[in-house]
């Protein structure tokens, strides 16, 4: 069994505001990277049970990149998404409003290339670069 890695932030935004940011491609391309010498030149979502979902990420030198993709195995407007990664491994974001701010929590099973704590730093650095374009957006 693969272990669970739990990141988390709050988001000084409402939470409509939270999640139109997190599921729009027109938003997505903004934040979905974990450094600046990185970006995510087009995105795809279809935010529905058994949808799916692609993010390019590419180094900006054009170095490296890969698809992070999956199917959605669970919506909940406004609350919760679930889905399984192209590997198998599953995900799952929690959203909780807190007055105009919303928390998010998010579970994801490791991978065994990477050591957890590199994998949890690179999640949480994409949850930043999430909260910080979502608070000026």
């Amino acid at each position: 069994m693969s272990k669970v890695i739990t990141i988390e932030t709050t988001i000084n935004r409402p939470i409509e505001t939270v999640w139109e940011t997190w599921n729009e491609p027109r938003h997505i391309v903004h934040w979905g990277f974990a450094s600046d010498d990185w970006h995510v030149p087009a995105a795809q979502n279809d935010l529905s049970v058994n949808g799916t979902f692609n993010y390019r990420m590419e180094a900006k030198d054009g170095s490296e990149g890969f698809d992070f993709s999956g199917v959605y195995t669970e919506i909940v407007p406004n609350k919760r998404i679930a889905y399984v990664l192209g590997d198998g491994r599953r995900v799952s974001i929690e959203f909780t409003e807190t007055g105009n701010a919303t928390k998010i929590n998010q579970s994801f099973e490791a991978e065994n290339e990477y050591p957890p704590e590199y994998q949890k730093e690179g999640w949480q650095s994409i949850l930043n670069n999430f909260k910080n374009y979502t608070e000026t957006v």
